[in-house]
């Protein structure tokens, strides 16, 4: 490959077949290593397309900032972006992410501030009013609002299901990714469905998010704090579209960071927690099936994110989590 600029490595990331995780189960996995992107997450696709989308519509200009809320990846997305084109950048984002998100960040020139988990949604101390104000405050700034941006979902439904679709020859009959802003799973789930209707869409969603419960039984449940990071949500957010989705699983954090080491040491691909929150969820699935299907999974961001966290023993002790 050779490219002008590294925001054309974006996308055609590998599709790599599972030959240990889940063999015991009649469902052949394969997982998108979203995480082979240029900034390392599923979220440079997005990031891209909606910062394009706002220069074509005079949204962002030359020397303008860039101001969003992000959990660490799409912030470092929008980082490495403004870095190639000239532009400021600020990310908020809560305490609870890891240091090494901060860090990407800062080292494509981003400022970051950080703020308190532990708020509702719509306090003025949550990352995203912060950003919000931070946005209104600051002369020629783009506020991309990747949870309610509705291009957020578009730029999977042009890459994301397309490349799913070419790599798998149409042979796929589960698709399973994490839900947090919703774009990777509604926009390519979307995409999919339009070309094989079959295709059963499942979303996995951490305990302590409000998703599956509302998925579930219509109710909005009151959310609570949970250390796994980059899919969950605390409130409903716009991109996720529910009429793709044919069913929700919850994985607690446990779970999702044993699954997650276990990728990378039986699999050999070095994943983030989110990953392994879906490989939990697609194997509550794939165990249940009584005969042969290709299940695609989204493996969303890389697990050098997480040195300090998942991959840390000592970090899992302090925080009661086994080995």
């Amino acid at each position: 490959m050779r490219v002008n600029h590294i925001l054309e490595a974006i996308g055609n990331t590998p599709l790599v077949k599972f030959n240990a995780i889940g063999r015991e189960s009649t469902a052949r996995i394969w997982g998108k290593c979203e995480f082979m992107n240029p900034s390392g997450s599923v979220k440079d696709r997005m990031a891209l397309f909606m910062i394009e989308e706002a220069e074509r519509q005079g949204l962002l200009a030359p020397g303008g900032t860039i101001v969003e809320n992000s959990s660490g990846n799409t912030g470092s997305s929008l980082a490495m972006i403004a870095a190639i084109k000239g532009y400021q950048c600020i990310i908020t984002m809560p305490d609870k992410m890891s240091d090494e998100k901060q860090n990407l960040m800062r080292a494509f020139g981003a400022r970051v501030i950080v703020t308190r988990t532990d708020v509702p949604a719509d306090s003025p101390e949550s990352y995203y009013s912060v950003a919000r104000r931070i946005a209104a405050e600051t002369p020629g700034s783009y506020y991309p609002d990747q949870y309610n941006n509705p291009m957020n979902t578009e730029a999977h439904y042009r890459t994301t299901g397309p490349e799913i679709w070419e790599q798998t020859r149409g042979e796929i009959d589960y698709l399973v990714a994490g839900i947090g802003t919703g774009g990777t799973l509604s926009g390519a789930a979307r995409f999919l469905k339009e070309k094989k209707p079959g295709i059963r869409v499942i979303a996995v969603d951490p305990v302590g998010s409000v998703f599956y419960e509302y998925f579930k039984s219509g109710i909005l449940p009151e959310p609570y704090v949970y250390k796994l990071e980059g899919i969950g949500e605390d409130y409903l957010v716009k991109a996720v579209d529910f009429d793709v989705i044919d069913d929700m699983v919850q994985v607690d954090d446990e779970e999702s960071f044993l699954w997650g080491r276990r990728v990378c040491r039986q699999e050999g691909l070095f994943v983030g927690g989110s990953s392994g929150a879906v490989v939990a969820g697609a194997l509550k699935i794939a165990g249940k099936l009584t005969a042969p299907a290709e299940m695609v999974v989204i493996l969303p961001d890389s697990g050098s994110r997480y040195l300090s966290k998942m991959y840390n023993d000592g970090w899992l002790k302090d925080n009661a989590f086994s080995l």
